[in-house]
């Protein structure tokens, strides 16, 4: 069903844009998954370049597309022609037969197709389903079909589609992709009212091979939907951990905004809460597959996930906690998930004195020692219940150089981002060579929650090895 579904709006689609020749391709490798070679051939021809770019050969029948295309276009229109034909005079004879003494009205119908083969001639039905926002999917620069591949996720769901769906791609650097780097848009699909008809704009050249559309509007969709991506995978991460700490999933999100030393989130936002509920049933549904795979009785893999990974998979963001790298030789500080850098910062070390391993943010405090302003900052976060910590600094001049006792130094404004974002519980991996040299992080807006309880604490004095 999902097929014809897609089947359906690509021909409806290249009927409106005979000229996107993305499309034509797309239409072509639907038929050769239906055997229909010499429909596929058609599309291909018409694809042009695009055939060439993604398959990496010249089609068999390039040498002469134009008078290839006319002859199909030739045998079309004919066919059409008496199509048309026969219904109009069905259609004369019904009239005749109903009512006798008015059989010289004319025929209305309003029978398409003219330029654009049997392959652009069927309408799509319509969708009775309810609006879902906005649904991104993202496109690796190493997939050759992997515009394919987001317009047919984006378009395939029917009525648990989204009214405005999104392909991206996110800049890479070496192993990782960058959540603040430089995103391209691909492409847009908008439901038209509440039928499963899209409208489809292509918003980059170097995709598409054409003119693209204004890729206002969707960036900035994208960027909204981004600010909620965050708090998701905040939100995730915190119920992963207190899970993890408490042997037991929370049943609020208040269970996890707690006053210090349980302040395992920092704060909530509305779109969390609204958000919870879902993230929840699905942790737990994860859970429950995992552990069905530990013990024999399914061929997934630990992570919940099939062995071979689905195209809608290889187009979603990872779903793994958050973790923080700290890499010694670049002094880097990043937060991942799986091989998206979420977010990236300049920090001072201490050289051969900050340790290499793994640790978890053993505590979260604000203000340590009673002061935001003072030689650990407004914030800090304990490692592994040992003297090393990640935390402010009184003295700026000293991020990016090793001139610490060990600790790992931050900018007030980054420090302060990475309280928030990351849960009492994060996996912190210190080591060198792992990360990309430029950092990645906003320029303006930061990530902020909401506080509603006390973090600080004040019977302590901390002594960490600045």
């Amino acid at each position: 069903m999902e097929q014809q579904d897609d089947m359906s709006y690509l021909k409806r689609y290249v009927q409106n844009h005979p000229d996107n020749r993305m499309a034509w391709y797309l239409l072509g490798k639907q038929y050769v998954n239906e055997d229909k070679q010499a429909k596929a051939n058609y599309c291909f021809l018409k694809s042009g370049s695009i055939y060439e770019a993604f398959e990496r050969k010249q089609h068999p029948l390039a040498s002469e597309p134009q008078q290839l295309i006319a002859q199909w276009n030739r045998r079309r229109r004919m066919k059409l022609l008496a199509l048309r034909s026969t219904i109009a005079l069905l259609l004369l004879i019904g009239a005749v037969l109903t009512d006798p003494f008015r059989g010289d009205h004319s025929n209305n119908s309003n029978l398409t197709g003219e330029q654009a083969t049997e392959a652009a001639g069927e309408p799509v039905g319509e969708d009775k389903g309810t609006a879902r926002d906005v649904r991104v999917v993202f496109v690796k620069p190493t997939d050759p079909n992997g515009v394919g591949k987001a317009m047919g996720a984006l378009m395939r769901n029917g009525k648990q589609s989204a009214d405005l769906g999104l392909a991206a791609m996110l800049e890479e650097e070496g192993s990782w992709r960058k959540w603040m780097g430089n995103t391209r848009m691909l492409l847009s699909a908008k439901r038209q009212g509440s039928g499963q008809a899209y409208n489809v704009g292509m918003l980059d050249a170097k995709t598409c091979d054409c003119q693209p559309s204004d890729a206002a509007g969707a960036r900035k969709a994208y960027s909204s939907w981004s600010k909620q991506q965050e708090q998701r995978w905040t939100l995730s991460s915190t119920v992963a951990q207190y899970r993890n700490l408490f042997n037991r999933w929370p049943d609020k999100i208040d269970d996890m905004v707690r006053p210090y030393p349980n302040n395992i989130l920092s704060g909530e936002t509305q779109a969390m809460r609204m958000m919870f509920t879902e993230v929840l049933q699905k942790l737990k549904a994860s859970e429950g597959l995992s552990s069905g795979a530990a013990a024999g009785g399914s061929d997934r893999t630990a992570s919940g996930k099939n062995a071979s990974t689905s195209p809608v998979e290889e187009l979603s963001l990872p779903d793994k906690p958050l973790s923080i790298i700290i890499d010694q030789e670049r002094h880097k500080l990043a937060v991942v998930s799986g091989d998206v850098i979420v977010r990236s910062y300049n920090v001072g070390l201490g050289g051969e004195k900050t340790p290499s391993g793994s640790f978890t943010i053993s505590e979260k405090v604000k203000n340590p020692n009673g002061r935001d302003d003072g030689e650990f900052g407004s914030r800090g976060m304990t490692l592994s219940a040992t003297r090393y910590a990640i935390h402010g600094t009184d003295e700026p001049g000293s991020i990016g150089k090793d001139e610490s006792h060990g600790c790992v130094r931050m900018g007030k404004a980054d420090v302060e981002e990475l309280f928030d974002l990351v849960p009492l519980g994060t996996k912190v991996e210190i080591g060198s060579g792992q990360l990309p040299a430029s950092p990645s992080k906003p320029a303006d807006e930061r990530f902020r929650l909401q506080p509603m309880q006390d973090e600080t604490n004040p019977d302590v004095v901390y002594r960490w090895l600045n």
